[in-house]
This record gives C-alpha cells, structure tokens and sequence, in this order.
C-alpha cells in the first residue's frame, strides 16, 4: 500500500479514536449516570495532567529502547483496554482514575504519531513540509467522522460511545504493528540530567520578560480550550428541557452541529498565511483571541430556533480562535528562541497552554457552573416555571422518563433535576476571553522582527 495512504489512515484512525467520547461525554456524565458537575471539571483536567510528563516519558522511551510504531501499537491497545472498561466504573471518583489513566496513554500518541510520520515520510525521500499538512488533516476528518458517527447511532449519552472509540484502538494498535519501522535513534546524550531528558530547562525562558509573558497568557488561554470541548454538545442538548424546541435538529443532532467547529478548523488552517502577512503575528494573537470571545458569546444568546445562527457562527469561530493562536503562538517560540532551546520551548507551549492551561480551565469551570449556575429542582411545579410548562407536557414528561425520575402523586420528583443557567455560564467564559485579550494588548508589547518577516514569507509560499 502507499506510504501516504498507510500514514493517512493511521491519521485518521489517531483522531477518531478521541473525538468518538470527547465531545460527548458530558451528555454520559450529565444525562446517563447524573453525577455532580462540580466533579465534571476534573475529567477534562485528565489530559492536561497526562500532557504534563507522559509525552516526554513516551518520548525518551522511543528514542533510546523501542521502536516508536511498536510503542505507539502498544499504548492503543492499552487505551483500547481502558475505554472497554470505562462502562463498568459506578462512581465518580473510579471514572476519574480510569480516564486519566486512558488519557496517560492516549496523549503521548498525538506526538508519537507526528514523529511516525516524519520518520516515515523522510525515509521514503518525500518532503515533510509539503506532504505531512495533508495527511494530517485526515486526523480531523477522523475525529469529524466519530463525532457524526456517535450521534447517528445514538449513542452520545451511553456507555457505546466507548465501546466505538475502543474498537477503533484496539484496530489501529494491531494496525501500528505494521507500519515501517521507526528505530530507536539514541539522540538522548547519556550525561543529560533528568531536568534536561524532561525538558524542564525550558523554564528559564521565564527570565525573559516577554517571554514569560507570552507563556503566562498562554496558560489562561489554554484555559478556554477545553470548556466547548467540555459542555458544548450538553449545552445544545439541554434545550430538550424546553417543550418548544424538544424536537428541532439542534437537540436530535447536537454533536454532529459540533462537528462544524471541527470543519472550520480545517478551512482556517488555509487562511493563516494570508492574516499573517498582512497583520503580523502580535495582532493574528489576539483576532485568535477575539474570536474565543465570539465563540462563547454566541452560545450564550443562541438556541436552536430564532437564533441557530449565533450557535453556527460560534462552531465557525471556533476554527478562527483555535488555529490563529496555535499556529501564531508556535511562530512567536520559534522566531524568539535560539536553536538550542527551541525544541523545549515548543513544548513549554504546549505544556502550557494543553497542560497547565487544561487543567487550570477545567477544574475552575467545573467547581464555578456547579456553585454559581446550577440549580437542583426537587419539585416538579418548580421545574415546570423554570421551563415555561406544566406537569402535562409530554416532552418535559419524556424527558424525565428519560433521566430516570418518576413523579410522585404529591408533585415531588424522586431525586433532584440539575437544570444549568448556560446564558451566564457562557456569558462568564465570554467576559473572562474578552478580559485576556484586553489585558494581552495592554501588556504584551511587540514589534516585527527579521526572523518572524522570514518565517511568515516561508509559509506565504
């Protein structure tokens, strides 16, 4: 089989596995097992503790003892292994645990797949820079592909979502087995301290104002990645409580309107050289940032009739928000370090703003929604205003059917219903993007340098 198709394939599959439960797993936390939200804020703080050391163990593994195709087979089946048991888990606490421990295993791959490519596409005697970019976009079109393929066999609310994305791993570990051999390449110099394998050094660049600037904006940035990843799809979802749009597309299709973000994502990859020649990476930064104050104020006045359009602008946006940052940001380290430390201060980026950054998101926003902008219905008269019905509406009816809660004679549901206030939750996400980027305009002071004119006419052509 061609090289190309065998790297694209593997591409795919790498994405698919993840977006098959990533997007969905609030609806599974939320809607299937009712677990409390505050809790919810620490599933997706699993990847940025995993992104924090697993990546460079991963790493200094394949580059002095194993085969990186060998390496990245065996963490699939593992991850594999790990989602086939997610169902069984009957408590927050173990879900937590065994995510993070699926998310130990699946975060190194992302950069172990990039390295399988290179490895592979150098030895076949093609260019990495112009091949690579569309093999990798299939990663995105795999994970689009999961995210529909959830919704459509219903499966975005139960245990089956693991079960696609496990089957998916199991199929591309046993499939890495087969992919040209990337041997060791015992770059690692074995006088290295363990600051050094680790690449903790990097730290230093802290000592440079600007610098520790960029990589301290990075974090809070980084912090809002994660939240529309998080509680985007429950948040379309959720407007079934609201007899009058219990049966529009928006509540059926949830996830597959998500997935327009992720097709905006692949389309605004093209247009970043363009905004970079013509604003410069300073002011691409915050049209980044602008654009995640777009993304969360359009959920917050959106809903599924009058006004679907500001939930599709926020999807669109999206791709806006995430590419300008990373691609720019990514521009900024390259063009700012020497060549002796751009390596670790490329992964200092991404630690910051995947790692620190996910975590730090994840953890406030779950214990903030759960405090600020959640409320327990005990009484179903109560529930009824809140949504505008009576105890006769068949869709607010079904809907309890749905979660599990019989009405009793008297008007009390058997368990509290946790109803979510998502115009001020997203208004707050809006406010604090919109604080970031003012704040980043303020203080982070720049100007053009000759490397960064070089670097951007390099990706102009």
């Amino acid at each position: 089989m061609n090289i190309k198709i065998r790297l694209t394939l593997m591409n795919f599959m790498q994405f698919f596995v993840w977006g098959a439960w990533l997007i969905t797993i609030a609806n599974y936390w939320f809607g299937t097992k009712q677990w409390d939200g505050a809790q919810f804020g620490l599933i997706f703080a699993t990847m940025g503790f995993a992104s924090l050391f697993m990546p460079t163990i991963t790493g200094i593994i394949a580059d002095k003892w194993i085969n990186a195709e060998k390496l990245y087979g065996i963490l699939h089946v593992l991850y594999a292994a790990t989602l086939f048991y997610i169902p069984q888990v009957e408590t927050p606490n173990q879900f937590f645990w065994t995510i993070f421990l699926a998310m130990c295993f699946y975060m190194p791959t992302i950069s172990l797949s990039n390295s399988i490519s290179y490895s592979t596409l150098k030895s076949s005697d093609l260019d990495v820079v112009k091949d690579f970019p569309p093999i990798r976009v299939w990663g995105t079109i795999g994970f689009i592909a999961a995210m529909w393929i959830t919704n459509l066999t219903g499966s975005k609310a139960s245990a089956n979502q693991f079960y696609i994305a496990g089957v998916a791993a199991l199929a591309l570990g046993i499939y890495a087995f087969s992919l040209p051999k990337c041997p060791p390449s015992k770059l690692i110099e074995e006088k290295s301290t363990i600051t050094q394998k680790f690449g903790l050094d990097a730290f230093k660049l802290f000592a440079n104002y600007k610098m520790a600037l960029f990589f301290i904006f990075s974090m809070f940035l980084g912090g809002a990645l994660q939240l529309t990843n998080a509680y985007g799809d429950v948040f379309l979802d959720e407007f079934k409580l609201f007899p009058i749009y219990a049966e529009s597309f928006v509540i059926k299709y949830s996830t597959i309107i998500m997935s327009i973000s992720q097709v905006s994502e692949t389309l605004f990859i093209l247009a970043i050289p363009f905004f970079l020649k013509r604003f410069g990476i300073k002011r691409v930064m915050v049209i980044a940032m602008l654009a995640w104050v777009f993304r969360f104020g359009f959920f917050a006045y959106g809903d599924p009739q009058g006004n679907l359009w500001m939930i599709i602008f926020s999807c669109i946006v999206y791709g806006m928000a995430f590419d300008f940052f990373n691609i720019s940001g990514s521009l900024f380290v390259e063009t700012s370090t020497t060549p002796k430390t751009r390596s670790s201060a490329q992964g200092l980026f991404m630690m910051m703003t995947n790692g620190f950054g996910a975590v730090l998101g994840s953890v406030v926003s779950g214990w903030m929604i759960q405090k600020y902008f959640t409320k327990a219905y005990t009484n179903i008269q109560s529930l009824a205003d809140h949504v505008k019905a009576t105890t006769t509406d068949p869709h607010l009816l079904k809907f309890l059917e749905d979660k599990g809660i019989s009405v009793s004679g008297n008007g009390d549901l058997s368990r509290a219903l946790d109803v979510k206030d998502w115009h001020n939750i997203w208004l707050s996400f809006t406010i604090y993007a919109l604080a970031i980027t003012i704040l980043f305009m303020i203080f982070f002071k720049h100007k053009h340098t000759k490397a960064e004119e070089k670097a951007i006419e390099a990706i102009t052509h």
